[in-house]
């Protein structure tokens, strides 16, 4: 122990207290939300990120070493993986991997942050961006505890590899060539879509390298490396590459030959992919269509999901701030600081590229914000630095640090503070499933959202049309066509959508053993529909669903799952087939308005933005315009849990409906469309055709219906 430096001991006690204090942080909501019941099931906390549950699938079924042909469980991802490794040697529960595997891997962050600011001599500064860090909004937001994605290593992962190219640089040793290389090939194994970022690195290095560094033989070498490192191919084939290049460069025969490898890889980037996949990812989250068109067969127009995903959208700059700062002025400062640390430490420009995509957020969508978190923690913090270095004595030194370090972490425990975001599920809801997973087979299918498909496919394991990873225009156009339309035409697209979705696998399974000249060319579900019933326009195809029409052999079951929670999204589902797809053109948007803030006076109920109820005519108001009302609903659950509706009709002629659901204490104003839809029909009302739909399993969470057709 004497042998170790003091800087060495200062290094690891600084990162120790950091995780420490991460840890903690993120513990908070665990202690708000202690012994809450309807956010545990079997005991456990559950997780609140819908797309954990595909990771946790994929787990699952690690451990079971049960899966089957098309089920779409992600059974060979890193996070299934490394989530299956760690329920095997820990002796903790699954849940309980899952809950707080965030809490620690997303809290490793300030390990190259303190590593990073190590290398320039400036200890202090690593402690204070690490504190920040760890807990700016954003960043805690898709690291605490139960937010069990990627995320908890996709930025991790980058400040390694900033840290090793660094150090590469500074240094110019071997060691951090493999370091580089295999923190690219780690990082790429956990998170496929890193691509952009990587090569972001080896172009600012290239860059560096051209303007100040040109003759040094090392950087060729680390380009080199890391090229072929990023190359579009299966990463069983680039470990290799990368550990031969290794090799050959610390051996001095091969030194001639650097820049001919250097020039290869550069060649092999551009044929294994090249740009392809970096401008697909712009195309999704920067350059958005509202509509997008097939390229061949009928041409159709479906609407993309980009436009309807939060993460996607645009943010105010407020916002933008508060994410990657907690605070405007934190950010402005954090800008102002990290160009004078640039200034100082030339070195750090390599963090451009990280704050270039945190920056993207202002138009490709909040999810990117968490990229620029660490590097304007090191500008804020450089300032604090800068700033102590110049009082009169060591003691106000250390007041000023700790002074300016909790003016700035204050508005992040703040949030934290503040942020109780629930989990995916409720408990109810959960027993639901589960329940579901004895009466339904692993081959049966379950319709319902894609917000929901993952903890569907996770808890009731059976199959799904959409999820979270599989919801484009194309496939969510028939579950919007399910959910939004009348129950005899929704049945039918049901059993079709499940039946083409079936045949289409089959196909694929069929190609893999056929030459590419005589493999089949697969179109939408609704396309080979059309074409199959002998229509030219699909419009004319979905025409005919009102009438008798033979449908496909049915070779498993399907079930309907309808959350209440579904209530608030359902004008973004029904926008998915609200549309001609022949050309694209919305149709007229259905009236659904949900109101759970309203007030009732004397003469009126007032349900907020300008919609009012009133009572002795029994019209509504609509910003203005009074509107009559068809009929009015009242729903309520008895003590046996069954629920009961009044329905009294007042006006045949009128345009909207009224429907107050007293158990949830949510009025809706619904036109006949919608009112006649199979969600309202049988989620708020549980009116359905005994013929087509038979109830399986219901509470006021959720309510799971059998298709019998």
């Amino acid at each position: 122990m004497n042998n170790i430096s003091s800087q060495t001991k200062l290094t690891v006690g600084y990162i120790l207290i950091a995780l420490a204090f991460s840890v903690a942080m993120r513990l908070i909501w665990v202690y708000q939300f202690s012994g809450y019941e309807p956010y545990m099931f079997n005991g456990q906390f559950m997780i609140n990120t819908n797309d954990g549950y595909y990771w946790a699938e994929g787990a699952r079924d690690i451990l079971s070493g049960v899966s089957q042909d098309n089920d779409l469980s992600p059974i060979i991802t890193a996070t299934s993986i490394l989530t299956a490794f760690f329920a095997y040697i820990f002796p903790f529960s699954f849940e309980t991997i899952m809950f707080y595997m965030p809490v620690v891997l997303g809290s490793l962050v300030v390990i190259p942050i303190v590593l990073i600011a190590k290398s320039i001599d400036n200890l202090e500064l690593g402690f204070i961006a690490a504190l920040l860090a760890s807990i700016a909004w954003s960043y805690y937001n898709r690291t605490m505890v139960g937010y069990y994605d990627t995320d908890m290593l996709n930025v991790v992962l980058p400040m390694f590899l900033l840290w090793s190219i660094i150090l590469a640089i500074q240094t110019n040793e071997n060691k951090y060539l493999l370091i580089t290389a295999l923190d690219i090939l780690v990082y790429r194994w956990w998170y496929p879509q890193s691509y952009a970022l990587e090569f972001s690195f080896f172009g600012l290095i290239l860059l560096y390298t051209l303007v100040w560094d040109r003759k040094n033989l090392y950087n060729y070498k680390l380009l080199a490396i890391m090229m072929f490192a990023m190359l579009n191919i299966d990463g069983f084939i680039r470990f290799p590459i990368v550990i031969g290049l290794f090799y050959a460069f610390k051996q001095e025969k091969f030194q001639k030959y650097i820049y001919p490898i250097f020039a290869i890889s550069v060649v092999a980037f551009f044929t294994t992919g090249g740009f392809n996949p970096i401008w697909s990812k712009l195309k999704a989250y920067v350059f958005k269509d509202a509509i997008v068109a097939t390229k061949d067969g009928l041409n159709l127009h479906f609407y993309s999901v980009m436009q309807t995903v939060r993460e996607a959208g645009q943010i105010s700059f407020e916002r933008f701030a508060n994410r990657i700062s907690g605070h405007i002025i934190t950010l402005l400062l954090s800008v102002v600081g990290y160009i004078y640390l640039v200034y100082k430490h030339r070195i750090m420009i390599l963090g451009l590229p990280m704050i270039g995509l945190g920056f993207l957020a202002l138009t490709g969508g909040l999810r990117f914000t968490i990229y620029a978190v660490p590097l304007m923690a090191f500008g804020v913090a450089f300032l604090i630095t800068e700033l102590s270095v110049k009082m009169p004595t060591k003691k106000l030194k250390y007041l000023s640090i700790i002074a300016f370090t909790l003016a700035i972490l204050y508005p992040n425990y703040k949030h934290i503070d503040a942020y109780k975001v629930p989990t995916v599920f409720n408990v109810d809801e959960v027993k639901v499933l589960n329940k579901l997973k004895i009466i339904a087979d692993r081959e049966d299918y379950v319709v319902s959202w894609w917000d929901y498909g993952f903890p569907i496919r996770y808890y009731a394991d059976v199959k799904t049309l959409i999820d979270g990873g599989k919801h484009s225009g194309s496939v969510n156009f028939p579950v919007s066509y399910v959910l939004t339309n009348p129950s005899h035409k929704a049945a039918k697209m049901a059993r079709l959508d499940v039946e083409y979705t079936e045949k289409a696998f089959d196909i694929r399974e069929k190609n893999k053993h056929l030459e590419e000249s005589k493999r089949v060319r697969l179109k939408t579900n609704i396309e080979e529909m059309t074409k199959d019933y002998g229509f030219k326009d699909t419009n004319d195809f979905l025409a005919s669903l009102s009438t008798e029409i033979k449908l496909p052999k049915k070779t498993r079951d399907i079930y309907l799952f309808l959350p209440f929670k579904m209530l608030g999204i359902y004008p973004t589902v029904k926008v998915f087939s609200n549309l001609n797809l022949m050309n694209g053109k919305q149709k007229r948007e259905p009236f659904f308005y949900m109101s759970r803030n309203f007030n009732e006076t004397q003469n009126t109920i007032e349900l907020g933005s300008g919609v009012s109820l009133s009572k002795a005519q029994g019209i509504i108001n609509i910003g203005g315009e009074k509107v009559g009302v068809k009929r009015i609903v009242t729903t309520y659950y008895d003590k046996r849990g069954t629920l009961q509706k009044n329905i009294t009709m007042t006006n045949y002629n009128a345009p909207v409906s009224l429907i107050y659901m007293s158990t949830y204490k949510t009025f809706l104003v619904v036109d006949e469309q919608t009112y006649n839809s199979l969600y309202i029909q049988l989620m708020v009302l549980e009116e359905y055709d005994r013929n087509l739909f038979e109830q399986v399993l219901t509470n006021p969470h959720v309510k799971v219906y059998k298709l019998k057709i």
